[in-house]
């Protein structure tokens, strides 16, 4: 019997702790091979995507001496938001999730954030905003998707350099930096792909919030599409977390970022540092400029950039990063 239990990054503030996973009934989508070639890659892609999630499963969490229980729900999907009054260091720190199905037991560490004092924090998208995705084109997106591996997917010139200069931008230790986190309108599926370029690019290390896990081939072909009402929520529920902090946005214009950036500077005035929008086209789009135009009317930091070396320097200019 299969069973497999995947945890993610989760973070913390001083009065909560909030860590989430999926509980499978077959692999997790990250025991698929990301090291194969050719049409074995392709195959590797479409397995991370033929799971099975297990609904109504008991969730141990274990953290210090503080322990708490949940249930997977229909899509195996769980997450802790536990209480804690403790004097909780800054950095990230391991937890532990267990749980048992008939005489198995699992047992899986997971790490959680607790950020480091900072002026502000990121929150940065995924597809066409570090890791080029093509996702203005179905067929485009899919056919790199499926031919490239995660070592032979390109990043864009110089966003490496940003996002280090953003991470460690007003710290005067190395050992501490501004927190980043990674939100997308890809599924849980690609976690670990997601994971795995970052790392591979040496981009900020960052909790990632992806979207619901999709189980079936013909959910796999629908990979990063339909509603991005849920990174709305995602972000929401990031700026609430941490009342304290300000935030840069960065995101591009082949999807809906602009327009849920904007409605972020709404709901949370005084709260948005800067908004980094990438033009992934050949031409700025006008609605996007449009958009654009509101959020600085609202004393927020904009830039429309296609080269990374332009946000670097719009950056700089406004002593954002030094």
């Amino acid at each position: 019997m299969k069973l497999d239990l995947k945890l993610y990054r989760g973070y913390a503030n001083n009065n909560e702790i909030k860590v989430y996973g999926h509980v499978f009934k077959s692999w997790a989508p990250d025991k698929f091979r990301l090291d194969r070639k050719g049409i074995k890659h392709a195959f590797s892609v479409i397995h991370m995507f033929r799971i099975k999630p297990l609904k109504n499963i008991e969730i141990d969490f274990k953290f210090q001496n503080l322990t708490a229980q949940a249930v997977t729900r229909e899509d195996g999907y769980f997450e802790f938001n536990v209480p804690y009054d403790g004097d909780l260091k800054s950095g990230w720190h391991t937890y532990e999730v267990s749980c048992k199905i008939k005489k198995i037991g699992i047992v899986e560490k997971g790490e959680f954030l607790k950020p480091y004092e900072s002026e502000y924090a990121i929150i940065s998208d995924i597809d066409d905003t570090f890791l080029i995705s093509h996702s203005n084109s179905f067929f485009k997106k899919l056919y790199v998707m499926l031919s490239k591996n995660v070592n032979k997917r390109k990043i864009f010139d110089d966003v490496v350099d940003h996002y280090k200069a953003l991470s460690q931008a007003g710290q005067e230790s190395k050992k501490a930096s501004n927190s980043f986190f990674y939100v997308s309108s890809s599924e849980w599926n690609l976690y670990a792909f997601i994971e795995n370029f970052a790392q591979l690019h040496e981009l900020p290390k960052a909790v990632i919030q992806l979207k619901k896990i999709k189980k079936g081939i013909t959910d796999f072909l629908m990979t990063g599409r339909g509603q991005h009402n849920h990174k709305l929520e995602k972000i929401k529920d990031i700026i609430s977390f941490y009342p304290e902090i300000s935030y840069v946005l960065l995101g591009d214009d082949s999807q809906k970022d602009p327009f849920i950036y904007e409605k972020i500077c709404q709901t949370y005035p005084n709260r948005i540092k800067a908004i980094y929008i990438r033009q992934v086209g050949s031409n700025q789009k006008k609605e996007v400029v449009s958009t654009l135009k509101k959020i600085e009317n609202q004393d927020v930091e904009v830039c429309y950039f296609k080269e990374s070396s332009k946000a670097i320097e719009h950056s700089r200019k406004h002593k954002i990063i030094t």
